[in-house]
């Protein structure tokens, strides 16, 4: 039996012979629902959100031993949340998609309990993707394009207003160019910098919080159902983006690269084994990536340049992947979560 079998068969843990990657054990967790989730937020080792269609909301606060099923907002059981940022064990924004006034921004602060309106979208042509909190008070925000000028919303104040970055700031979007509402990771942010990977497999860049924006291609490939999904920077200078076609998830096209200058420039890194919906560094380790996608999940311990495929816990007694997936801040914990109502715990050895 191959090894990656031994291992989903035996268990969920697996080192990674011949690699610097460390021992990573997956620890399928029950979430209580069915609904595909593609957002998720790791607070802590112990605190974590989740979200997903039919306007589901779930939070833990023991390490994912129990997940909470949240009552949705008011007239928002049919939403479909694809982003959620949590800032504490109380605090979190939930982001549903979708074209019109389906595109909306929610706050809870008082762990889910109750959930504010904070931004209804009424134009028919915004389509929001994602969204990023530096912190707090401040975040970022960014729908598919309108009129060809790309559509970034800006807050300050934790939500209570957010303001239109004025077109004149942005430079011009490419035809129908915008983002995939697919992991809620395609914004990233360090430090008073801001990035946003779009369809168009380019990226918006910001250096002053927002106020002005530059693009920059990649060679990441682009076409329909192609291009940027996840954007992930480990500091102000390096960066990583995964993508492909989500059309033909098993193929590994262009799609993953780097940068080392903020985003300026990108060169293409080693092929995940296939299309990917999410990259992460990991927290303390400055040259360490996993990234993972609904087929697979792939370790890089050489910023990218190589990737090894990673077993992932078993479904219905096949391999599967998950959309979206999220690390607590300097720890080694994370989640991963996806289609049916899977969530893992990740934990790293």
């Amino acid at each position: 039996m191959h090894l990656l079998q031994l291992a989903m068969c035996f268990g969920f843990s697996l080192v990674l012979v011949g690699t610097a990657a460390p021992q990573i054990e997956w620890q399928p967790q029950t979430s209580g629902v069915t609904a595909r989730l593609r957002g998720v937020s790791a607070v802590s080792a112990r605190v974590a959100w989740a979200s997903g269609a039919n306007g589901t909301l779930l939070r833990t606060i023991d390490g994912g031993a129990h997940w909470a099923v949240l009552p949705p907002p008011a007239r928002a059981e049919k939403l479909d949340f694809r982003d959620i940022d949590a800032v504490s064990e109380l605090v979190a924004y939930a982001l549903s998609i979708g074209s019109g006034d389906t595109s909306r921004v929610y706050k809870t602060t008082d762990g889910g309990a109750h959930w504010q309106l904070q931004l209804a979208n009424k134009d028919p042509k915004v389509f929001f993707d994602a969204m990023v909190f530096r912190d707090a008070s401040h975040g970022f925000l960014f729908s598919d394009s309108v009129d060809g000028r790309f559509f970034v919303l800006t807050t300050a104040d934790g939500g209570e207003t957010w303001e239109r970055v004025p077109t004149n700031r942005l430079p011009p979007a490419a035809n129908g160019e915008g983002a995939f509402a697919a992991s809620g990771t395609n914004l990233a942010v360090s430090g008073q910098q801001v990035w946003i990977g779009t369809t168009a497999s380019r990226v918006l860049h910001s250096k002053d919080d927002g106020r002005t924006w530059t693009v920059a291609t990649t060679p990441l490939a682009t076409g329909s159902a192609t291009g940027i999904f996840s954007i992930a920077f480990r500091d102000a200078q390096h960066g990583a983006i995964v993508g492909g076609n989500f059309q033909k998830e098993s193929d590994a096209i262009d799609n993953a690269a780097v940068t080392s200058d903020s985003g300026a420039t990108w060169t293409l890194a080693g092929k995940p084994g296939g299309f990917r919906s999410v990259v992460a560094w990991l927290p303390d380790d400055p040259r360490s990536l996993i990234a993972i996608g609904p087929t697979g999940a792939d370790w890089s311990s050489d910023e990218g340049r190589t990737w090894t495929p990673i077993a992932l816990p078993a479904a219905a007694g096949k391999p599967a992947g998950f959309d979206t997936f999220s690390f607590a801040p300097g720890g080694r914990v994370g989640w991963a979560a996806g289609q049916g109502g899977r969530i893992s715990k990740v934990a790293l050895k």
